[in-house]
């Protein structure tokens, strides 16, 4: 079975920066596109960011253009998701999900295995 383990997110002030990571228990994690989702209590999962097996493709949302990267370390079995410039609007409960492809998308219903989500709030 795949687990997905996201760091702990936290309470940060706008404008300031967060790392989220997601450590993936698979053999080899090359094999897998990976994406970030964010959802609220009253919303439906967004996609925030993807990027394929090998890392070569990246994508995002347009709202967090600029401002957040997806990377991964196949070698760790990690994906990162750097966010910078935060804004209260990014407050949301963030998942990493894992598809057994190589290629990306931002759709939801095309990840097979996903975290448990962590809370990221910006808040002065």
């Amino acid at each position: 079975q795949v687990q997905l383990v996201e760091s702990v997110g936290g309470l940060v002030q706008p404008g300031v920066s967060l790392r989220l990571s997601c450590v993936v228990s698979v053999r080899t994690l090359s094999s897998y596109a990976m994406g970030w989702f964010r959802q609220a209590p009253w919303k439906e999962r967004e996609f925030v960011a993807t990027i394929n097996a090998s890392g070569g493709y990246t994508d995002y949302t347009t709202t967090v253009k600029g401002r957040f990267t997806i990377s991964r370390d196949n070698a760790k079995n990690t994906v990162y998701l750097q966010m910078n410039s935060l804004k209260p609007e990014d407050t949301d409960l963030y998942y990493c999900a894992a598809r057994n492809r190589p290629y990306s998308t931002g759709r939801v219903d095309q990840y097979d295995y996903w975290g448990q989500g962590t809370q990221v709030t910006v808040s002065s």
